[in-house]
């Protein structure tokens, strides 16, 4: 059964360099390489807008629920019966969306919609913001999607009792300028939040010369690194994740016990 615990969770993070505006192209290599995955995995992390690279070009790539990339995730997630997530451009109700697709084997899926748009980029001129947060279950495991430009708010990640959850996860398409925030806010995250993190970025040069070095990375929840990703160079990495080792360091340092409450406002 899906949502019986496992022991553990296998996540792979495919680092990946993107084709601008292709999702033709970017399919093709992801099914590539999504198929070259030998080892056994239970979930699949593909980049922020993993299908045509970060762009405000919306009205000319964005697709619908039932479009071509949600049909091939379906696929996917099938031959490999695995969970593939990553973001997309949605077109719903004449809007845009920076959305994350959470695809199960089974053709099932739900969605996280990028809550906190890139100013930088004038993200929010073109998509809407999302307002929901939500924990997906998969073999027993709590896991928390966001995209990219959410790791900057810590508040919007933070663990509590009605947002209980083991794994973090980020996708993004983060630039080497400021690669060092993404470097250091991933362990801040699994350390304050007593978590796993998962966080994937892109490598190579996008449509508009933005240079993006990867530098993916899983961290457990003392802020150790479990990955073994290099600057710049494309790689696919499964990591195994113990939920036993989680729980006995969280019921040994309970530091949750002593969390403020607070409540986020949509």
């Amino acid at each position: 059964m899906p949502n019986t615990l496992s022991p553990t969770l296998r996540v792979t993070l495919i680092q990946s360099n993107l084709h601008w505006e292709s999702v033709e192209k970017n399919i093709e290599q992801f099914s590539l390489k999504i198929k070259a995955i030998e080892e056994q995995t239970d979930l699949i992390l593909l980049p922020e807008m993993f299908s045509t690279g970060f762009t405000m070009n919306a009205s000319a790539h964005a697709e619908a629920m039932d479009g071509t990339t949600v049909q091939w995730m379906r696929k996917m997630a099938f031959q490999k019966q695995a969970v593939i997530t990553g973001s997309l451009i949605i077109e719903e109700d004449k809007k845009y969306y920076n959305r994350l697709i959470w695809m199960r084997p089974d053709g099932s899926f739900n969605h996280y919609d990028k809550r906190h748009l890139f100013s930088l980029a004038e993200e929010q001129n073109t998509y809407v913001a999302g307002k929901h947060q939500w924990i997906m279950v998969w073999k027993g495991w709590k896991i928390y999607p966001l995209i990219c430009y959410d790791l900057r708010f810590p508040v919007w990640a933070r663990r509590k009792k009605d947002m209980d959850y083991d794994l973090l996860l980020y996708v993004a398409n983060w630039p080497e300028p400021r690669i060092q925030a993404w470097n250091n806010l991933l362990p801040a995250r699994a350390i304050e939040n007593q978590c796993y993190v998962a966080g994937l970025n892109r490598v190579g040069t996008d449509g508009h010369s933005f240079q993006y070095t990867g530098e993916s990375a899983v961290i457990d929840f003392k802020g150790t690194p479990l990955s073994h990703f290099e600057t710049s160079n494309e790689k696919t990495e499964t990591v195994i994740l113990d939920k036993e080792s989680l729980e006995q360091f969280r019921k040994h340092f309970a530091f949750a016990d002593d969390a403020d409450e607070f409540e986020i406002k949509p």
